[in-house]
């Protein structure tokens, strides 16, 4: 099921006789700023995820330091 070459031209064909010519160049700017924010939504996902991560590390490391100094 992989999309070759033909099936791109085909694909390309059929979008141009449904939208024109006039009308596909905006399709494509409306699908690349789509697709521009999904990408910087999901970077600020996986961002936030690492962050959480941080303070886990620096909270238990804390706790380990207390321990000792107790000790």
């Amino acid at each position: 099921m992989a999309v070759g070459p033909t099936s791109m031209i085909v694909i390309a064909v059929v979008a141009l006789i449904i939208f024109g010519p006039k009308k596909l160049p905006q399709f494509g700017r409306a699908m690349g700023s789509t697709l521009k924010e999904f990408k910087n939504a999901t970077k600020g996902l996986a961002s936030d995820d690492d962050d959480d991560d941080d303070d886990d590390k620096n909270k238990k490391q804390k706790k380990i330091e207390s321990q000792d100094a107790q000790s």
